[in-house]
């Protein structure tokens, strides 16, 4: 597993590490409408994954902020951003927000995803939060760039992901 610190501190992830070139894993999650969103529910588009810990905290409300700018200039391109909030918060936050064009999914009943994807914390002030990584997944469902941030509270390399997006 990659190593991943909060302020520091190591982090304990659960699942596997995932990497460029393999396939993307299947999921279950729910959109803030309560509706099951799978890998499927996207198929044929390239993908943005981002995983946050919560959109309540400073870095993840930016990153996902940015996502939602930036995909006015991604064409079949569908950006998720992952976290353990619950869809109920998911839809203030976007709403308060004025953030429309990206997903925010929820991963909250049963951490599967987090599991699946190596995120999922495990133990200390995040456990059961999912740790911040992006992954790229093509119309495929092939992973063509994978970050996990080494520290959680540093943002992901946006232009790195958004040139995977397009390539």
């Amino acid at each position: 597993m990659p190593n991943v610190t909060l302020k520091g501190n190591a982090v304990t992830l659960v699942g596997d590490e995932l990497k460029a070139g393999g396939p993307a894993p299947d999921f279950q999650l729910q959109n803030n409408a309560m509706e099951e969103v799978t890998l499927a529910s996207s198929a044929g588009k390239t993908r943005i994954i981002a995983t946050v810990p919560s959109l309540d905290t400073g870095v993840c409300h930016a990153e996902t902020k940015r996502f939602n700018d930036e995909a006015a200039n991604l064409d079949g391109v569908e950006i998720l951003v992952v976290s353990t909030d619950l869809p109920f918060g998911q839809k203030r936050w976007c709403g308060a927000e004025g953030v429309d064009k990206v997903s925010c999914l929820s991963d909250h009943r049963t951490v599967e995803f987090g599991k699946s994807y190596g995120v999922l914390i495990s133990g200390g002030p995040l456990d059961r939060c999912l740790t911040r990584a992006i992954f790229v997944i093509d119309s495929n469902d092939q992973i063509k760039h994978v970050e996990y941030c080494s520290e959680i509270t540093e943002h992901p390399d946006y232009d790195a992901a958004l040139a995977a997006a397009k390539s």
